[in-house]
């Protein structure tokens, strides 16, 4: 039965915070959300369900929408602790869905809790903080889809919500609003977030509450979930990244690995943007190649990102009419082809997919719309498995801002050394 529903804007999201019950032995499942049929929540197997509702890039409104009706029908099928899971950069439509959540719940209030002091997510005197920067200056300031444009949490909800924000901490009171409201919490230390998580629990006030994955980790023990915890199966050697993020953090994990030894490919604009052109012959000659050159240096990466001083993809786009959005889906989608391709040419390695778009692009190339996540690598990087064609598969996700430089060598040679003792 379904104890614990947590609603994600987008997939790596959805499996970075659903991978903090499955660590735990929590039988965790990730789903679309277009998908979920919710009748069968008071018989299935998973203690938790993350939904992926896919509206990161959506409207206001239309965020709004699809997070009230998921609420509404997991409450009607009796699902008593529902999060709403946040960008822990605070990305995305966060106040219309903070209050769809709130609205379709019936509850008198909201606690959101966003910060992840693992990763050096901290909130304090309602400000989001980055690495110690306030995360409209971040890397976060600057994305091309969603820019972060202030670091006031109440006033990022503000812009898409009427409702009500009061501000708290873990050395306070719960706070009782008079009317339907948001209580956002300050935290800077994992310690805090564990305390405001007892408390809501010991009050039997965590019905409905919001946070990123730093949250996730203090539910397992809160709701007295977990199991046996998975064991990380031995992986391929062979390591294949697939990068569709233009986070400038993961631009420096793929320059660093580029030194260390891995076989970089820059998919050209035709290669990325025009509808069909990966079939044609001169698309699966190019993606027979990659495969070769995967085969051949056992580390590769393909990558949809231009070089630093370049820009020939906007101009591809700009000559052929194309929005940003248009850009976004169709980079995605020719992204989930290429590595569609290698699986059904049966290519064995360990692959990992930067963003959420591109791991969404490909698992609607291969028509899966479920996935189960196993262990965390590091963190904020998740190993899951899915089932294709009768058989299932391990693959590797993070979203574009986690992880240090060093990180896709780091995970290549740990790979590697497995392998090795196995």
């Amino acid at each position: 039965m379904i104890k614990l529903l947590i609603i994600a804007d987008d997939f790596t999201g959805a499996l970075d915070t659903g991978v903090k019950l499955a660590e735990k032995g929590a039988v965790t499942n990730v789903v679309t959300g277009d998908k979920q049929d919710f009748d069968y929540m008071g018989k299935c197997k998973e203690e938790v369900l993350v939904v992926n509702a896919e509206s990161r890039h959506m409207t206001a409104a239309e965020a709004y929408k699809a997070v009230y009706e998921i609420v509404r029908k997991a409450k009607a099928a009796g699902v008593e602790c529902i999060i709403k899971k946040t960008d822990s950069g605070l990305r995305g439509n966060i106040g219309s869905e903070l209050a769809a959540a709130l609205d379709a719940s019936g509850e008198q209030a909201l606690h959101f809790i966003p910060a992840f002091p693992k990763m050096h997510r901290i909130t304090k005197k309602g400000i989001h903080y980055i690495d110690g920067v306030p995360v409209h200056e971040s890397v976060f300031g600057k994305d091309p889809f969603e820019p972060v444009i202030t670091s006031d949490v109440t006033g990022i909800i503000g812009m898409q919500s009427g409702v009500p924000v009061l501000l708290s901490d873990a050395h306070h009171e719960l706070l009782s609003p008079a009317v339907p409201s948001i209580i956002l919490y300050d935290a800077e230390q994992d310690e805090e977030l564990e305390a405001i998580g007892r408390k809501l629990t010991e009050n039997g006030k965590l019905h409905v509450a919001a946070g990123c994955a730093g949250l996730a980790s203090a539910l397992p023990s809160l709701l007295k979930l977990g199991g046996k915890e998975p064991v990380m199966p031995c992986l391929n050697e062979n390591f294949l990244v697939m990068c569709g993020s233009v986070n400038p953090v993961t631009q420096k994990q793929l320059d660093y690995a580029q030194t260390c030894g891995f076989t970089r490919i820059r998919m050209t604009p035709e290669q990325k943007l025009k509808e069909g052109y990966l079939k044609t012959p001169e698309g699966e000659a190019a993606i027979e190649n990659w495969m070769k050159i995967l085969k051949d240096t056992g580390r590769c990466i393909i990558d949809t990102n231009d070089l630093a001083d370049g820009g020939e993809t906007s101009s591809y786009a700009q000559m052929k009419n194309m929005s940003s959005e248009m850009m976004r889906k169709e980079i995605a989608s020719n992204l989930g082809y290429v590595l569609k391709r290698f699986m059904e040419k049966g290519v064995e390695c360990t692959v990992m997919i930067t963003g959420g778009d591109s791991l969404m692009g490909f698992m609607k190339q291969i028509e899966v719309n479920e996935i189960t996540p196993v262990c965390e690598l590091a963190p904020g990087i998740v190993l899951s498995s899915y089932k294709m064609d009768g058989e299932f598969h391990n693959i590797i996700t993070k979203s574009g801002g986690f992880g240090n430089e060093t990180l896709l060598a780091d995970l290549a040679d740990q790979i590697a050394r497995k392998k090795a003792k196995n």
